[in-house]
């Protein structure tokens, strides 16, 4: 098993590690051409940059925009969060950038990384609850978001049983094999699946405000249209 886990911490790690690094500026770099195509293209250049930020950053806190699934909404923000400052900010995980290359920054106390852990794991559960609940949510659903909230919730729940050995029924090699494996699916899932978005999210939305207002009247002019007129886009 040991030789299983120090694959899966070295090689395994380093190309799921570059293949997310790669794929997600892939995603940034055919973004970032995108929109200054369209810049060059467009008779009108007089976006405002003003409104479009703002919505953009209104979404990542979308709760005045979806108060109809205001417990669903409350929901994705708390699995959001963890899920972004656990990996991140864990004690753990600094030490071993640190070992690795020599880099290092501020980490969160670890019975606050234990709470988000276990937010993480019981959001992302519940995330799959709701979608199955709902008529409406599950008739838009597809099978990744069924399964990527569960595939992340297993590297939280195994590192949480490693860092709590009383509370593991399993042996310590195993789990720490599963911790790193799982987590390097996540990584390889990240620039390929609907992850991508928890990293590219603000700059998506910049693209789809773009979209919505290009050129500067066009989302009044479609709200007009649609008799929706003064209504926000």
């Amino acid at each position: 098993m040991e030789s299983w886990i120090q694959w899966a911490r070295g090689p395994a790690f380093i190309f799921a590690f570059a293949f997310m690094v790669v794929g997600l500026l892939r995603h940034g770099v055919v973004t970032l051409w995108e929109m200054r195509r369209t810049m060059r293209r467009a008779g009108d250049k007089s976006l405002p940059y003003g409104p479009a930020l703002k919505a953009t950053f209104a979404w990542l806190f979308p709760l005045g925009k979806l108060r109809h699934r205001l417990l669903f909404t409350l929901t994705s923000i708390l699995f959001h969060c963890a899920i972004l400052v656990v990996p991140v900010f864990l004690a753990g995980h600094i030490a071993l950038w640190m070992r690795g290359l020599g880099v290092s920054w501020p980490a969160i106390p670890n019975g606050v990384a234990d709470v988000l852990t276990i937010v993480a794991v019981a959001t992302a559960v519940a995330l799959v609850v709701q979608r199955l609940a709902a008529r409406a949510t599950r008739a838009l659903s597809h099978f990744q978001d069924y399964a990527l909230p569960i595939v992340i919730a297993v590297p939280f729940a195994s590192g949480l049983l490693l860092m709590h050995p009383a509370w593991n029924p399993f042996s310590f090699s195993a789990t720490l094999f599963v911790h790193v494996m799982s987590a390097n699916v996540v990584l390889v899932l990240m620039p390929i699946t609907k992850l991508s978005h928890a990293v590219l999210m603000p700059s998506v939305q910049v693209v789809s405000e773009m979209g919505w207002r290009w050129p500067a009247t066009a989302g009044s002019r479609v709200g007009a249209a649609l008799g929706k007129e003064g209504e926000p886009v």
